[in-house]
């Protein structure tokens, strides 16, 4: 059986630039933030991992929650007034738990041109960049757990 490592440690490739410098006010998911525009910054040794991104139009980004202090397995989500497991809710924070690894999908043929649909602080370090890809990415669902009686009040 392998063992869980106590620590791991990433080297971001780069920087999300967006018009937030405060979690108020910020977006909760990309779908609340319909064409908001940042940019994304990459240090110039990861540069040619770039090559043949610019034929898709969605990248999936992983990023470092980098203002996230501490955290707690339970969360009051939002739409919702009862404590709920960390893992069974998509809050980045609530004023109880902060999550320090996130995932956004986002629009961007480029990423010498702006993205759009961003939901994040600015100034957020980058750790990997995927492309969205329909076929691997879309699922077909049977069941959205708790949320399945709040998803109606959800913005789109």
């Amino acid at each position: 059986m392998s063992r869980i490592p106590k620590e791991i440690r990433c080297n971001p490739i780069g920087i999300i630039h967006s018009p937030y410098r405060d979690i108020k006010g910020m977006p909760l998911q990309p779908t609340g933030a319909k064409g908001i525009q940042g940019t994304i910054e990459i240090k110039k040794k990861y540069a040619k991992g770039l090559n043949d991104l610019e034929g898709f139009s969605h990248i999936v980004l992983i990023c470092h929650f980098h203002r996230s202090k501490g955290y707690s397995l339970e969360v009051e989500p939002f739409l919702h007034e009862s404590l709920r497991g960390v893992f069974s809710t998509r809050a980045p924070k609530t004023s109880k738990s902060h999550r320090h690894i996130g995932c956004q999908a986002s629009q961007g043929r480029r990423l010498c041109t702006p993205i759009e649909d961003v939901d994040i602080l600015d100034g957020t370090p980058l750790l990997d960049i995927k492309p969205y890809v329909p076929a691997f990415d879309i699922r077909k669902t049977k069941t959205i757990g708790w949320l399945s009686k709040k998803i109606d009040k959800v913005v789109r």
